[in-house]
Protein backbone atom coordinates (compact mmCIF):
# COMPACT_ATOMS: atom_id res chain seq x y z
CA UNK A 1 0.00 0.00 0.00
CA UNK A 2 1.35 3.42 -0.87
CA UNK A 3 1.78 6.35 1.47
CA UNK A 4 -1.05 8.82 1.84
CA UNK A 5 -1.20 12.31 3.23
CA UNK A 6 -3.01 12.89 6.49
CA UNK A 7 -3.44 15.38 9.31
CA UNK A 8 -3.20 15.48 13.04
CA UNK A 9 -6.54 16.79 14.29
CA UNK A 10 -7.80 18.18 17.60
CA UNK A 11 -6.53 16.36 20.66
CA UNK A 12 -3.54 14.92 18.78
CA UNK A 13 -5.69 12.37 16.95
CA UNK A 14 -4.51 10.92 13.67
CA UNK A 15 -7.10 9.67 11.21
CA UNK A 16 -6.16 6.25 9.80
CA UNK A 17 -7.57 5.90 6.27
CA UNK A 18 -10.30 3.29 5.84
CA UNK A 19 -8.20 1.24 3.39
CA UNK A 20 -5.39 1.01 5.96
CA UNK A 21 -7.81 0.03 8.75
CA UNK A 22 -9.34 -2.65 6.55
CA UNK A 23 -5.93 -3.98 5.53
CA UNK A 24 -4.90 -4.26 9.20
CA UNK A 25 -8.29 -5.60 10.28
CA UNK A 26 -8.83 -2.70 12.67
CA UNK A 27 -12.23 -1.72 13.99
CA UNK A 28 -13.43 1.02 16.33
CA UNK A 29 -12.12 0.36 19.84
CA UNK A 30 -9.30 -2.03 18.82
CA UNK A 31 -6.03 -1.72 20.71
CA UNK A 32 -2.92 -0.78 18.76
CA UNK A 33 0.75 -0.48 19.67
CA UNK A 34 2.73 2.56 18.60
CA UNK A 35 6.51 2.74 18.35
CA UNK A 36 8.89 5.52 17.42
CA UNK A 37 11.66 4.47 15.03
CA UNK A 38 13.78 7.52 14.35
CA UNK A 39 11.40 10.00 12.76
CA UNK A 40 8.75 7.37 11.96
CA UNK A 41 5.68 6.39 13.96
CA UNK A 42 4.75 2.74 13.50
CA UNK A 43 1.29 1.55 14.43
CA UNK A 44 0.24 -2.10 14.51
CA UNK A 45 -2.67 -4.07 15.88
CA UNK A 46 -2.07 -5.46 19.38
CA UNK A 47 -2.89 -8.96 18.10
CA UNK A 48 0.10 -8.84 15.73
CA UNK A 49 2.39 -8.06 18.66
CA UNK A 50 0.85 -10.98 20.55
CA UNK A 51 1.49 -13.30 17.58
CA UNK A 52 5.15 -12.21 17.50
CA UNK A 53 5.57 -12.95 21.20
CA UNK A 54 3.83 -16.32 20.86
CA UNK A 55 6.11 -17.26 17.95
CA UNK A 56 9.20 -16.39 19.99
CA UNK A 57 8.00 -18.39 23.00
CA UNK A 58 6.86 -21.41 20.97
CA UNK A 59 10.42 -22.76 20.97
CA UNK A 60 10.22 -23.11 24.77
CA UNK A 61 6.84 -24.88 24.87
CA UNK A 62 6.66 -28.66 25.20
CA UNK A 63 5.87 -30.59 22.02
CA UNK A 64 2.68 -32.03 23.53
CA UNK A 65 0.37 -31.00 26.33
CA UNK A 66 0.32 -27.93 28.51
CA UNK A 67 3.10 -26.82 30.82
CA UNK A 68 0.50 -26.41 33.55
CA UNK A 69 -0.48 -30.10 33.23
CA UNK A 70 3.16 -31.09 33.64
CA UNK A 71 3.53 -28.89 36.73
CA UNK A 72 0.38 -30.29 38.33
CA UNK A 73 1.52 -33.86 37.67
CA UNK A 74 4.94 -33.09 39.18
CA UNK A 75 3.38 -31.61 42.32
CA UNK A 76 1.02 -34.57 42.74
CA UNK A 77 3.92 -36.95 42.34
CA UNK A 78 5.87 -35.04 45.01
CA UNK A 79 3.08 -35.35 47.58
CA UNK A 80 2.15 -38.92 46.59
CA UNK A 81 -1.32 -38.22 45.17
CA UNK A 82 -0.87 -40.47 42.17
Amino acid sequence: MSAVRGKVVEGGRIIVPAAFRQSLGLSKGDTVFMELHGDELRIRPARSALRRIQAKLRAYAPAEGLVSDELIADRREEVGCE
